[in-house]
């Protein structure tokens, strides 16, 4: 082993195999150091934000909102939700809040990390922490162990920060009965809508049309553009240079032999006759006699299967019980406990679990193997090459990014090393060149830097990058010519809004007179409707979910029925009038309470960490560079 490592140090091969090495030393505190080539973007206290730290932290934002809002989240949408400064202050208050922490003496101990990272279902083997498959999914999300860590030891210190602030925090009996009762009352409205798009026939002027521009020319401002060029070292282009030698193969397999051990396996049947954990002692009972009959009927020689058909109350009924082949770690203890004790064939008395009663037939038992060098090998190999050809593209990365750092330029850099660079047209923000697999996050990069600096080495999916943007074409006010169209149309639309408002506003003026609803609204030629009773967090019955329109019909009685003006909704403009109140019954709050009780302990509780950083804020001195919003 000590000769193999010596003939091959440096190279590709020793990182993989120092990997699990490296892991043990990272866990117990060694230390780490976590280059970072990138500017400063705030100082909190002297705490340092990075661009690099401001960068992951919108991407990772982005990505969040991106779940929710998939194809609908454009540069509008961003700007609307503000996700620039929601990073950035997501950022000062991480660094506030471990300030605080600090001061308070709050630590996380290398065995409490330890514990907890060892504690991630993502990184064990059958319940078991597997070190290789640590460092595989860290690859994949594109994290080092020693970042992971640091993130991890730092959300740890804020939890108990957390824990340390809110620990005394209660709700009363009092407060959950009158959330219950504030959630649960229901109005009952009528409502006319007035629509926009029904007032035809408007044609603006172009004087309007010119006014309307000159009022509102930031509106029609170009997105800046950008023009870069990049290089792309993707894996699979080094994967010929590889040659994977016997001696690697073997020694791979000795590192990591955990690796290739299968544990033991069961294949079986079972019959579930449901008794849950809160079931009644007289139901678990007849749950469990229940399985005594059944069981009686297989012992008598009845097809197992056929029997699960017609008992099982389990998921598994349709496919006669089948479970499949499961390793002890998939199902619950004293299910396993006892199918791990059968023999094949065996039938069990009935076991009782969480879910109910069981009755286990086992059919197969696969015992444990650990797979030979052969058994092993090719996928040891595609290991080794994967691993390898990504360690080559990365240090081709890391050797012209080295060539940069020492004031050579990436056309010289990629001529000498025979490396093709790749130049893209003009592009916004928003539309990223689509030849770009991860687009959004490489125009993120992108926009990031200057003219003519080039990035550091960037690593995404499909490999790694460099990028130097070329130019910069700053947003800028078009000639009305060019946007004429566009103009006419939002005056089109502000003129129909106006026109719908008007109307709601005289419709609402003749029911504040007494007048009937449905006699004004046919006067209207408008047709009333009713929303029928809906909670205030409920989607409104006919309108949709529109908080400010459930609000006002909240607001409104008996006593006052007509709101003070018209409530612009998603569709138009709203007349409503209150109808009726209907006020919860109270039987179903002791189902609800501990749900809701816990709803408003996690109210209380964002309540006083907000209020704790706002005075943070206050006490602190807290700098963002200069230009830093217009960058």
């Amino acid at each position: 082993m000590l000769s193999l490592m010596r003939k091959h140090a440096g190279t590709w091969m020793i990182k993989i195999i120092l990997g699990a090495i490296v892991i043990v030393f990272v866990f117990w505190g060694v230390g780490s150091y976590t280059s970072r080539r990138s500017g400063k973007v705030a100082d909190v206290n002297g705490t340092i934000i990075t661009l690099n730290d401001y960068q992951n932290s919108y991407t990772n934002l982005i990505e969040q909102v991106r779940q929710s809002f998939g194809n609908n989240l454009n540069d509008e949408l961003i700007q609307a939700l503000q996700l620039r400064k929601r990073a950035l202050d997501q950022l000062v208050d991480r660094a506030l809040m471990l300030q605080r922490a600090e001061k308070l003496k709050i630590q996380i101990s290398d065995d409490e990390l330890a514990q907890t990272i060892r504690n991630f279902s993502a990184f064990q083997t059958a319940g078991v922490f597997d070190n290789q498959r640590y460092l595989n999914t860290l690859s994949r999300t594109k994290l080092t162990p020693e970042t992971f860590e640091q993130q991890q030891r730092e959300a740890l210190i804020i939890d108990k920060l957390q824990n340390f602030i809110t620990g005394n925090i209660k709700v009363s009996e009092l407060e959950t009965r009158q959330w219950y009762k504030y959630n649960n009352t229901k109005v009952d409205v009528d409502y006319v809508l007035l629509e926009p798009g029904n007032f035809k026939n408007i044609e603006p002027t172009a004087d309007e049309i010119l006014d309307y521009f000159d009022q509102h020319k930031e509106t029609y401002k170009t997105d800046p553009e950008i023009k870069v060029r990049y290089l792309h070292l993707k894996p699979e282009d080094f994967t010929a240079r590889l040659t994977v030698a016997e001696e690697d193969i073997q020694d791979y397999y000795e590192s990591n032999l955990e690796k290739f051990k299968n544990p033991k396996t069961v294949q079986a049947r079972h019959i579930l006759l449901k008794a849950g954990q809160n079931a009644k002692p007289e139901d678990v009972e007849s749950a469990r006699q229940k399985a005594e009959d059944v069981l009686k009927l297989a012992k008598e020689g009845q097809d197992f299967a056929a029997l699960a058909r017609q008992y099982s109350e389990g998921p598994t009924k349709d496919k006669g019980g089948d479970l499949g082949t499961f390793s002890r770690e998939a199902m619950v203890k004293p299910f396993a406990d006892k199918a791990f004790s059968m023999e094949a064939g065996d039938i069990s008395d009935p076991v009782r679990t969480r879910f109910g009663w069981h009755i286990i037939k086992v059919e197969k038992i696969n015992p444990a193997k650990t797979l030979s060098l052969d058994e092993a090998r090719e996928d040891i190999e595609k290991t080794l090459k994967t691993a390898g050809s990504k360690n080559l593209a990365f240090d081709e990365a890391e050797a012209v990014y080295d060539g940069i750092f020492e004031g050579q330029n990436l056309v010289d850099i990629a001529q000498e090393r025979n490396l093709k660079l790749l130049t893209t047209k003009l592009f916004p923000q928003k539309s990223p060149p689509k030849e770009i697999k991860d687009g959004a996050r490489f125009a993120s990069v992108a926009f990031g830097l200057p003219v003519d600096e080039v990035s550091d080495v960037q690593e995404f999916d499909d490999g790694y990058y460099l990028i130097e943007v070329l130019e910069k074409v700053p947003s800028k006010i078009p000639e009305l010519k060019a946007v004429e169209d566009r103009v006419k149309k939002d005056v089109i639309k502000e003129k129909q809004d106006a026109k719908a408002l008007s109307e709601a506003n005289r419709f609402l003026a003749e029911l504040k007179t007494g007048q009937p609803f449905d006699a004004v609204s046919q006067r209207f030629k408008l047709a009333p409707k009713k929303t029928g009773f809906f909670k205030r967090n409920e989607s409104i019955p006919t309108i949709g979910q529109d908080a400010e329109i459930a609000r006002i019909a909240f607001n409104l009685s008996d006593d006052d029925l007509l709101p003070g003006e018209p409530l612009k909704g998603q569709k138009g403009y709203y007349v409503i009038r209150f109808r009726s109140r209907q006020e919860p019954e109270l039987d179903g709050f002791e189902k609800e309470k501990d749900a809701l009780r816990e709803r408003l302990l996690q109210q209380k509780t964002f309540k006083a960490m907000d209020a704790l950083l706002k005075r943070l804020k206050g006490e602190s001195q807290i700098s963002i560079e200069e230009g830093f919003w217009q960058s």
